[in-house]
């Protein structure tokens, strides 16, 4: 049996702050829609622009931020970047409190936090790749996948449970106070930070802002493996609001039964996060990159023939499951590679990017999602979907390049 990875204390905190954050989203899941449908009786279309426009928005912020983020020490940067997104989730219960809460004040919100939420993971990449040796990247990444999967399958039922019993801030005032959580135990991360010096002085201005996209078209393998990762995230990502209308709407499944085909799956991120470092180890990254790449894509058309009843919800639970086992294995795999194949001085830029283009294809997909259901039916953007993502796997890179630092446990025979 694999023995238990030690990764230091100053991991541990930087692990307990990114806990805290997640469980405090999870809770608050889904809460600004709610609020917009409870509190101002917003329109489905109202809804639809919170949920597309506010990211579309903070990730055009975070475009300049990333030079920003990157000449930055990064603890600095990942304590303003929660104490941003604390001070944006505060003022919602303060004006609902006094009823000024409008729409105007959520999109800004949506769009702070998407903003902040990109800088912050930016930071938290480059400080880690610091922080940890190369050969424990992959461990520590499989504990950041499997914190973030669990915390998806516990706060949504519990935070709507609070929501029916407090009102409908309540999830929004766990999550303002757990970005607070967070700041707090990255303060408590010691070792002096050096002040990161660009590699080219000349690239610090205008011209930093695109080195991140870049890296990654100029890098065969993390070309590959990012377009394949925007096409992936966002057909899956935009099956998720016409399932909803199929499944409550159109096929008779009552919230709780909704709630719980989403919610139960998400415990097979635990499975796959923790199956990562033992699959490398035993069969490759490369395979990997091909066969859990490939899995991942091959579930999603069985969404288009679910029933009503017992078999439907075990239909949609199954699917779900078997998605989310392959993608909390490859996550971790991939994460742990692109810094690998990342320069230090290069590494918040390409870790905005590559999260800014993953947010623009799930809103585009979403978007062009509801426009074809629109037309046709919600049955039919899932049969596309399902369709269109059997594709992606032809994107995968057949062998990846060897990374700059290749950790030991990718080289070593089981």
């Amino acid at each position: 049996m694999m023995a238990r990875r030690r990764l230091g204390r100053q991991f541990g905190w930087l692990w307990a702050a990114y806990a805290v954050s997640a469980y405090g989203s999870g809770l608050g899941f889904g809460a600004l829609p709610l609020i917009a449908v409870l509190a101002l009786h917003a329109s489905p279309a109202e809804v639809s622009a919170l949920s597309a426009v506010g990211p579309v928005v903070g990730a055009l912020i975070a475009v300049p931020l990333a030079p920003w983020v990157e000449f930055r020490r990064k603890r600095p940067v990942m304590i303003a970047m929660d104490l941003a997104r604390f001070a944006a989730m505060a003022t919602i219960p303060i004006a609902y409190a006094f009823g000024r809460l409008g729409f105007g004040q959520l999109l800004a919100v949506s769009a702070v936090i998407a903003a902040a939420k990109i800088a912050f993971n930016a930071a938290s990449g480059a400080h880690l790749k610091a922080l940890v040796r190369a050969e424990d990247l992959l461990v520590a990444n499989a504990r950041f996948e499997s914190t973030n999967w669990s915390s998806i399958a516990i706060g949504p039922p519990l935070g709507g449970a609070a929501i029916g019993l407090f009102g409908p801030v309540t999830t929004v005032v766990a999550d303002a106070l757990s970005y607070l959580l967070s700041a707090l135990g990255i303060t408590a991360i010691r070792g002096r930070e050096e002040v990161p010096q660009p590699a080219d002085q000349g690239r610090a201005g205008a011209g930093a802002v695109l080195d991140g996209w870049r890296h990654i078209m100029g890098d065969p393998g993390l070309r590959a493996l990012y377009l394949n990762n925007m096409l992936v995230g966002g057909l899956i990502m935009a099956t998720e609001p016409v399932l909803s209308v199929l499944l409550l709407r159109q096929l008779g499944f009552p919230p709780w039964q909704y709630g719980l085909a989403f919610a139960l799956p998400c415990l097979g991120g635990l499975i796959g996060s923790r199956l990562a470092r033992r699959v490398v180890t035993r069969y490759g990254r490369d395979r990997v990159f091909r066969t859990v790449g490939t899995l991942r894509a091959v579930w999603l058309i069985g969404l288009a023939f679910v029933r009503p009843g017992v078999i439907g919800l075990i239909t949609v639970m199954a699917v779900e499951l078997a998605i989310i086992i392959n993608m909390s294995l490859y996550s971790p795999v991939l994460a742990t590679y692109r810094l690998e194949r990342t320069p230090k001085h290069l590494v918040a830029r390409t870790l905005s990017a590559w999260s800014i283009g993953q947010q623009a294809s799930i809103a585009l997909c979403t978007a062009l999602g509801g426009l074809l259901a629109d037309v046709t039916s919600p049955r039919t953007v899932l049969a596309v979907a399902g369709l269109l993502i059997l594709g992606t796997p032809f994107l995968l890179p057949w062998r990846a390049q060897t990374a700059q630092h290749e950790p030991e446990l990718a080289r070593t025979p089981a």
